[in-house]
């Protein structure tokens, strides 16, 4: 059985995740010794031998790398892509509905490296205007926002209200990454999972226990790609 061991510092404990690839990742808290990490995943062993069959079961065949294309469910963009060779680093250009990768494309993590940033960018510029339209329209405040490129969350708010979105929920249907927002800018004004928290949600968002459902699923719209998964 092979598994990633990622520490944190957050962690006060080890949890052990199952992704839809087949993937295997233990976090752990810092300095956790080896032995407590292996007697852990024994125990966890039929569990996760479970979750990685049924993943198996239902996993999509692998994609060829560079993609043809990237679909942006969430602002209904279809962008081709295109291999235009050269020397020197990956670069991406965006025109029109089409991206051109110039540069060293026979190498394979630079190229993902490359892609990654440009959905980092074009997260930013997606992402935040409908971030500030959905402030505005329920009266929340929040300082600012940033994006990530995270394989286990979709989003956050700290307490200094700075709003944390992942570049992957591009991939998500529209409804969903509304939902996402609103659960964030609600934490502007509950710092927890409490009643009033999801009474604020609910006010906002009443089909929030459906999306949230649909969110947690959400994973499996994100290419492999993205985090050099299940690609040909």
């Amino acid at each position: 059985m092979g598994w990633s061991v990622r520490e944190s510092q957050r962690a006060r404990r080890m949890v052990v995740r199952v992704f839809h690839t087949g993937r295997v990742e233990v976090v752990v808290p810092l300095r956790t010794p080896a032995r407590l990490i292996a007697g852990f995943l024994e125990r966890h062993r039929s569990w996760i031998e479970r979750k990685r069959a049924e993943a198996r079961r239902t996993a999509a065949p692998p994609e060829p790398f560079p993609p043809l294309a990237i679909e942006l469910a969430v602002c209904a963009e279809r962008w081709r892509v295109h291999l235009a060779g050269g020397a020197g680093p990956v670069r991406v250009r965006a025109a029109g509905e089409l991206l051109t990768l110039s540069g060293d494309t026979g190498n394979r993590g630079a190229v993902r490296l490359a892609l990654r940033r440009w959905l980092q960018e074009r997260a930013k510029a997606v992402l935040g205007p409908a971030l500030d339209a959905c402030a505005h329209e329920f009266g929340f405040g929040y300082e600012r926002m940033v994006i990530r490129c995270q394989r286990t969350r979709w989003g956050s708010c700290s307490a200094r209200r700075t709003i944390s979105l992942n570049a992957c929920l591009l991939f998500l249907p529209p409804n969903v990454v509304r939902y996402l927002m609103i659960h964030e800018l609600s934490h502007t004004r509950h710092m927890n999972h409490a009643q009033g928290f999801w009474q604020c949600v609910a006010r906002y968002c009443p089909e929030y226990r459906r999306l949230d459902r649909a969110l947690l699923q959400g994973w499996r719209h994100v290419p492999a790609w993205v985090f050099g998964e299940g690609v040909a």
